[in-house]
């Protein structure tokens, strides 16, 4: 091979802005070119409004499939700041989308992550044939033009308004998605199962693009986990006790909260969905794992104080105990530390003893202080099913 051949020099080397790189491998940022990838240019979007409610900031997100096809998403904050960004010459709402990582968030537990990988409104902005930016703060209502992730406008100076909050409206590129639409089902499962997780998030989603005229929900769940129990468990059979059991707990030693529910109902079936930082874990970890044991814990230990298991009964297995049993395990851990390149399984041994220690302890109260609810409970696991 000739010297010519094998040469690596400066010359070799390509440097390509955020958007570039975005573009030339869209699938690397938002996993696909096909509807599943159209969702997330919508949750790289909606990451910051919702994090906005979640830090008092804001109350409401409303994300809008608009008749041409493009989503908007909007959120009644203070508006996103039009002084220049640390580290940049531009406006920090134009950081936010043309920069790579550039947010403002609270850490941790805290904040939701939508994005695939925390990159942010950069991918989306890159991937849109064009967007615009509205930032409502201070009286003025400021909007940007965007065209392939390269801004075509400095902000400019709308006119006044009476509103505050920010505004980013897309239009996914067609030579990059084809002729692929949004689901409205498949977002509004997504932004459902957020306000679920997350009590103080309040999302509406609108579809405008129906010719029988617009369809819309509005998700904002005070009771949690609890609600989302109650829902899954419409469809799972006739509850075995009336209540949902629910409780929270904050942990300062492990840097987390856990929020679990579930209830005992006539199927046959274990359904347990679990979550991380309300990213879905449908995998499991050491958070399920936990649960497994803290019920199994709570469910021996009052079997036998209360006579139903005797010494010469082995202890009732996780297995038979979840027989009908409707679930839903979520921790927000400050570091929470994942398996896999999807985030789908989550690790950190300390995890499973401390939510098995929160479920033992709250599980065991609960069945002391509804002692005919829990007789129910016991006696149907004791007896097994149908028995």
């Amino acid at each position: 091979m000739s010297e010519e051949a094998i040469g690596y020099d400066a010359a070799h080397i390509q440097v390509l802005e955020a958007w570039e790189a975005i573009r030339k491998r869209p699938g690397m940022y938002v996993g696909s070119t096909g509807e599943r990838g159209l969702h997330q240019l919508v949750y790289e979007v909606a990451d910051r409004a919702v994090n906005e409610v979640l830090a008092g900031r804001a109350r409401t997100v409303e994300v809008t499939l608009t008749p041409d096809g493009g989503i908007r998403v909007t959120d009644d904050g203070t508006g996103l700041p039009l002084e220049t960004a640390s580290g940049t010459d531009g406006p920090t709402l134009e950081a936010l989308l043309t920069f790579a990582h550039a947010r403002a968030r609270p850490n941790g537990r805290h904040a939701v992550s939508l994005g695939l990988f925390g990159i942010g409104p950069c991918v989306t902005n890159a991937l849109s044939s064009r967007l615009t930016a509205e930032a409502r703060r201070e009286g003025v209502r400021w909007v940007q033009e965007y065209a392939r992730g390269v801004a075509v406008t400095p902000p400019i100076a709308a006119g006044p308004t009476t509103t505050c909050g920010t505004t980013l409206t897309f239009w996914p590129d067609s030579d990059i998605f084809g002729t692929a639409e949004c689901s409205f089902a498949v977002l509004k499962e997504r932004f459902r199962e957020l306000a679920f997780l997350n009590k103080g998030l309040d999302v509406s989603l609108t579809d405008e693009r129906p010719q029988g005229g617009p369809q819309s929900v509005r998700h904002r769940f005070p009771g949690g986990a609890r609600d989302f129990v109650a829902f899954l468990q419409a469809r799972a059979g006739e509850p075995v006790h009336p209540a949902v059991i629910g409780f929270e707990e904050d942990s300062l030693r492990m840097e987390g909260t856990a929020e679990l529910a579930f209830r005992w109902c006539g199927s046959p079936t274990e359904h347990v969905l679990s979550f991380a930082n309300s990213h879905p874990t449908p995998e499991g970890g050491t958070h399920v794992a936990g649960f497994r044991d803290g019920v199994s814990a709570a469910v021996n230990t009052y079997a036998r104080r209360r006579g139903l298991l005797t010494e010469a009964h082995p202890d009732l297995g996780t297995d038979r105990i979840g027989e009908g049993l409707t679930a839903v395990v979520s921790v927000k851990l400050d570091r929470p530390e994942f398996h896999g390149a999807t985030n789908g399984v989550l690790g950190g041994a300390a995890v499973r003893a401390w939510v098995r220690e929160v479920v033992r302890e709250h599980l065991g109260t609960w069945l002391e202080e509804h002692p005919e609810q829990a007789a129910t409970v016991i006696g149907r696991i004791v007896r097994g099913r149908g028995d």
